[in-house]
């Protein structure tokens, strides 16, 4: 029994409920609500690289990034029939000087309004509107799971206006090649910590489902063929479809064996002709356009709960919160250790000195515990050399004997180690 549980244990002391608010990343509080998660200054650190990363990233692949409000008029949820097919999943309606309003739960609607406040040209197209949304959804109090499942969250998300349908599945392909390269960063393997699924519609749900077989038909069609071009394997998923089209979803597994989809890109058809969206053809006549929606690296709270279990909190160096932890030994060193904590900060290194009056050993095991990366300890021999020895966390975790030492190294040596290995993104 002893040997079939093991696997089990490890995989609970993985799990970013129990690992969030141990290493202070984050906690919910029940005074403010469930599903509602608060960021420690840790945990605030791992999302601002997060969305720094991809943000820069969606940039320079042509993204055009927008902010728009977490609030709308009701009206517009209409407009776009995510009202009432998700009313469910949506808070109740604010009414304010005799209007509604509504938190939104997604930011489609909000930028085709904002393709709308201006006529297009085909040049423009594609036209790949993107954002990082906070969004709110009602869900279930049994639904909800530390950081995987919330009531709000925010998600990278992007809406791709298109000339063609051509051009639309050419924009799957690229956002499907987005999400690859993510997850290659994240050191997650297709096949092994995530699979495809083909989400298609019910013909039948017309409540659930936008009617018009013949687009359903042709956006599965066109999906399925593109996955099978890229080649690697992939599920097919009746009833997982969005109201308005099928769509690839990026599904993982957390510790507990549950599948959640962590990213998502959706063919639509539906909303170009909900919401009039066009486009000037090379003819000088108004064209119907085409539209993909996609999130890249999916809600940020969600793939903070995913690494922290994939990592097992113990983040890489350029996402950990605290990168070095500056150890003097003794009173006398404090000096020249804080001189090291402001030269590694002003080369913009998340670094922590422990002037506490522990001795060694504490300091380095309370540095270990809370898996930063390096350990810098400093003694009457590196204040003298100007240098400070190094530890690694991995080489302690790799070569015990050692205790991950890595050597005495002149601070100047260290820091262009290290920030090598932040950019690097190693």
């Amino acid at each position: 029994m002893e040997e079939y549980q093991q696997p089990d244990d490890q995989l609970k002391e993985r799990d970013h409920k129990k690992l969030g608010p141990e290493l202070e990343l984050f906690y919910i509080d029940p005074t403010v609500g469930k599903g509602l998660p608060i960021f420690l200054p840790k945990g605030a650190t791992v999302r601002r690289e997060l969305e720094n990363f991809i943000i820069n990233e969606e940039i320079r692949r042509g993204y055009l990034h927008v902010r728009t409000p977490d609030i709308a008029k009701l009206e517009l949820y209409q407009k776009s029939g995510h009202y009432p097919h998700y009313k469910d999943s949506m808070y109740a309606p604010i009414e304010i000087d005799d209007e509604k309003f509504m938190l939104r739960p997604m930011t489609c609607p909000h930028h085709f309004q904002l393709y709308l406040s201006k006529p297009h040209s085909y040049r423009e197209l594609p036209m790949r509107i993107a954002e990082l949304a906070q969004l709110y959804r009602y869900e279930q109090s049994g639904e909800l799971m530390g950081l995987q499942r919330v009531r709000t969250f925010c998600l990278a998300d992007s809406h791709i206006i298109c000339a063609s349908e051509e051009q639309a599945i050419d924009e799957v392909n690229g956002a499907l090649d987005l999400i690859e390269y993510v997850t290659g960063v994240f050191g997650l393997k297709y096949g092994v910590d995530y699979r495809y699924r083909l989400s298609l519609g019910d013909r039948a749900n017309t409540e659930k489902y936008y009617k018009n077989d013949a687009a359903w038909e042709k956006g599965e069609d066109l999906l399925r063929k593109l996955l099978v071009k890229r080649g690697g394997e992939f599920f097919e998923a009746k009833d997982e479809a969005a109201f308005y089209g099928p769509k690839v979803d990026i599904q993982m597994k957390n510790v507990n064996g549950k599948e959640d989809t962590a990213f998502t890109v959706q063919y639509d058809f539906c909303m170009p002709e909900r919401f009039g969206l066009t486009y000037i053809g090379q003819d000088g006549e108004k064209k119907r356009a085409f539209v993909v929606h996609r999130s890249s690296i999916g809600a940020i709270e969600r793939v903070m709960a995913f690494l922290i279990e994939h990592y097992g909190g113990a983040f890489p160096l350029w996402l950990a919160p605290v990168q070095a932890t500056i150890i003097p030994i003794g009173e006398a060193h404090h000096a020249f250790a804080k001189e090291v904590v402001e030269k590694m900060r002003a080369q913009n290194i998340r670094v922590e000195l422990d002037d506490s009056n522990e001795s060694l050993g504490k300091k380095i095991r309370a540095a270990k515990t809370g898996k930063v990366p390096y350990l810098l300890v400093i003694g009457d021999a590196e204040v003298a050399a100007g240098t400070a020895t190094l530890e690694s966390r991995d080489l302690a975790a790799t070569s015990p004997e050692t205790k991950g030492k890595i050597g005495a190294l002149a601070i100047d040596e260290i820091i262009t180690k290290l920030s090598s290995e932040i950019k690097s993104r190693a």
